[in-house]
């Protein structure tokens, strides 16, 4: 019997809940029950996130949606919604907290375009993040297993939810559990490098939190229609109450909603730029990814910090696309350029492996805002797929240096040289993925950063150009580390004369499906971009109307002009 696809969506969140629980309970004798029963949940949630991907893909070719530019849409709509509203399938019936006649708390979760290649990501890096702690974690293993389980279980809600409040929630309860990976299993500054993390991260999103709340609020004192005013937290909804609100004749309604967006746009920002992050909010990022476990490290870079870039494409564009307009093209743009080059420097210049990932990630994270911010089809098509290459190059980065690591107990680039005669496998796959995360033609790394520097240029010129050195700089850093540490002569770490083996079958199984995907995205990423393309075209438009309606009003372009939304494509009728 088929599995229903609703219910695969539930169980996502389900099995691997249930799996911190199970192994929370067996207690610290059963090390290697835990570890299979860790591995058997991630593996299942990785059959559950390809199953419902396939079941959106069906759902948007058999749906006239997918066959439409959408028209005058301001929204989006999840599919296969769990307790689906028999009237309206894009909405839930299931309720959290119910207020009567105000409205509800909802669990409202479902997919689009947008989400789900970052829940198939999320799925995938869970896996190796399992298999690369199997021999590594030797301490209270219950409780290592547990936690990273949780931390899986609050990354997939992040990206599945369409309530305000469950969308807060999730966000919030990543950081428990990644606060405790990296304070119990991390490096010798690890306490300090989890407050720094968990201080940081929960300031910034009370702000958002306050943001989002604000708008909520204000939606329900300033309905669409006044004889039934609603609480809502749906994100369509309250997208579309907005929207609809700045498009009204009444001037003294457009002036209220035009100045109430930039504060919820500042409060988005201090939330999203932290997550993300931008710079000069990035300090706690190096140190949490140096002193974290190497599983924390890459679901960190890999899944968490696209929390925050989801966030802005998901919250922060449609709820106030005036003031991203306006105020966060210069902004966020400006950021990013500078985020790009100086994280690149940064990479340069350090000695240990694993800061220099880190840093790397800091610079290559500029590149999905850039897209982001050029707010055409193209710009955010690329800064979209960018967000999953990052988490599979950058978080297969981080798998390797643990691996070496794991070996030798030191990530000096200047204590290593010559590896590649001792280490083959291991160096080949060190250089697959500093290939992929230069953007070599041919990897998954080039389409995304060709559609952001395309996008980008139709807008910001000088942002194209100067983003555009993060990729000779980064060949320089990664390059310059591959020749460092895997070719010349030979010069091996201290290892008190035990014998170093190559990659073992556990860890080839943990790179090989990343390597894979890189492969696949870059010869063949259609699948991603036709699959995101309606839903990123619905934020297009609302963007790209609202900028004319500001222009008209200034009497000013606000960027360079690009092609106007309601002009027909090649192959569209007009």
């Amino acid at each position: 019997m088929d599995l229903d696809y609703r219910l695969a969506l539930v169980l996502l969140l389900a099995v691997p809940a249930a799996g911190a629980v199970l192994c929370a309970l067996l207690g610290r004798t059963r090390g290697y029950v835990i570890r299979w029963v860790a591995l058997a949940a991630t593996l299942v949630n990785v059959f559950l996130a390809l199953y419902v991907a396939l079941g959106l893909l069906g759902e948007r070719s058999d749906s006239p949606i997918a066959k439409t530019p959408f028209g005058k849409a301001v929204t989006f709509q999840p599919e296969l919604v769990p307790g689906a509203d028999v009237d309206d399938i894009h909405r839930t019936t299931w309720k959290l907290i119910d207020f009567g006649r105000l409205g509800a708390i909802q669990f409202y979760i479902g997919l689009d375009g947008i989400n789900v290649w970052l829940i198939v990501l999320t799925a995938v890096l869970m896996v190796p993040s399992v298999l690369i702690s199997w021999n590594s974690i030797t301490e209270r293993i219950n409780e290592y297993y547990a936690w990273l389980l949780t931390l899986g279980a609050g990354m997939l809600g992040v990206f599945l939810a369409f309530d305000i409040i469950l969308f807060y929630i999730f966000f919030e309860l990543t950081l428990v559990p990644l606060f405790f990976l990296i304070g119990i299993w991390g490096g010798p500054e690890r306490r300090y490098a989890a407050r720094k993390f968990f201080i940081y991260t929960l300031a910034g999103s009370l702000l958002t939190f306050l943001g989002l709340l604000a708008v909520v609020v204000v939606c329900y004192h300033k309905p669409l229609d006044a004889t039934a005013p609603e609480l809502t937290f749906a994100i369509p909804d309250l997208v579309r109450i907005v929207n609809t609100h700045l498009t009204m004749d009444l001037p003294a309604d457009r002036a209220f909603w035009s100045t109430f967006q930039y504060w919820v746009f500042l409060a988005l920002f201090a939330g999203f730029a932290i997550k993300v992050p931008l710079v000069p909010v990035h300090t706690w990022l190096p140190l949490a990814h140096v002193e974290a476990p190497t599983a924390g490290s890459v679901l960190l870079a890999g899944v968490l910090l696209k929390m925050g870039t989801y966030g802005f494409l998901r919250l922060c564009l449609p709820l106030a696309p005036d003031a991203s307009l306006q105020m966060g093209l210069p902004l966020i743009g400006i950021l990013s350029v500078i985020g790009i080059i100086y994280g690149a420097f940064c990479a340069l210049a350090q000695s240990d492996i694993k800061k220099l990932v880190a840093y790397s990630s800091i610079s290559h994270l500029g590149f999905c805002m850039l897209g982001m911010f050029a707010f055409n089809l193209a710009g955010l098509t690329g800064g979209l797929l960018q967000m999953i290459n990052h988490g599979l190059s950058t978080g297969a980065l981080f798998l390797l240096v643990g691996m070496l690591y794991d070996r030798y107990h030191t990530r000096q680039m200047a204590d290593f040289g010559g590896m590649g005669a001792k280490l083959g496998v291991l160096t080949f796959c060190m250089v697959f993925i500093s290939l992929s995360s230069v953007g070599l033609p041919g990897l998954n790394g080039f389409v995304g950063e060709a559609l952001v520097f395309f996008g980008m240029f139709e807008v910001r010129p000088l942002y194209a150009v100067l983003g555009a050195a993060g990729i000779v700089l980064g060949a320089w850093y990664l390059l310059s580390m591959l020749k460092g540490v895997f070719f010349g002569p030979l010069k091996e770490p201290e290892h008190d004369g035990h014998e170093i083996k190559d990659l073992c079958s556990r860890e080839v199984a943990a790179l090989a499906p990343i390597m894979a995907l890189c492969l696949f995205l870059g010869v063949y990423p259609q699948p991603v971009i036709r699959s995101a393309q309606d839903d990123l075209r619905v934020v297009e438009r609302l963007l790209q109307n609202r900028k004319r309606v500001l222009e008209n009003q200034s009497g000013d372009a606000l960027v360079q002009k690009p092609r106007l939304v309601d002009e027909p494509r090649r192959g569209e009728s007009p």
